[in-house]
């Protein structure tokens, strides 16, 4: 992988670290296996679905590919840039509805679903939000739901952590990175509410981190 800047500092409501991040994951990227482990562990016929800092829709596409019994996907993002090239990607999707929201904000609102996904968005609130957002997706879940978290998480020591940014052609952290560990997220996870909690694919600071309601 080429090496590349740090990730600009202008934020992700800009339009600038939209582009940048887009143009970083397409083609072949090191989160591909966790996305095809995401695949293998999805419900067998979900019928309504929610994408938490849903970016450019790309895991709710994937889903979508794979889960023809889905008849209603929720996409929310607080990047006004991402959420346009969302919009743009489910034109004339009938089940995909694209919402501005921040994941700061509560989620009890948007009622029950059967699946639940995140890509590398909820690392950046901060620890006591993230588990927060876990009890609400344990509250969201319908019974036998499935909450798939694929994420950036925390190294075990620096020497790991600068291996892994050199891995994935990084010299800098993301300025908004609130890094947690497996570890720790699990547990939060569990306290939660949610069962048969594991991490079943990592590589690096990349993890996938599942749940189910019970």
């Amino acid at each position: 992988m080429t090496t590349v800047p740090a990730t600009p500092t202008g934020g992700w409501t800009t339009e600038s670290q939209a582009a940048w991040y887009v143009d970083r994951i397409s083609g072949d990227h090191p989160r591909d296996p966790g996305e095809a482990v995401l695949v293998e562990v999805l419900p067998t016929a979900p019928e309504r679905m929610l994408d938490l800092g849903a970016g450019d829709g790309r895991l709710t596409a994937l889903v979508l590919a794979h889960r023809a019994s889905v008849a209603q996907a929720v996409l929310v993002d607080r990047s006004a840039p991402m959420l346009r090239r969302a919009a743009e990607r489910f034109a004339g999707d009938a089940r995909v509805r694209v919402q501005e929201w921040d994941l700061g904000d509560p989620i009890d609102a948007m009622g029950d679903f059967d699946l639940i996904v995140s890509g590398f968005a909820i690392h950046h609130l901060e620890d006591d939000r993230k588990r927060g957002l876990f009890a609400e997706v344990a509250r969201q879940l319908r019974p036998g739901g499935l909450f798939a978290n694929l994420e950036v998480v925390s190294s075990r020591s620096p020497r790991r952590h600068a291996e892994f940014l050199t891995a994935i052609g990084r010299t800098a952290d993301d300025p908004e990175d609130r890094l947690a560990s497996v570890e720790e997220q699990l547990h939060w996870m569990e306290d939660a509410g949610l069962s048969n909690v594991d991490c079943l694919w990592r590589w690096r600071g990349f993890a996938l981190m599942v749940g189910e309601r019970g």
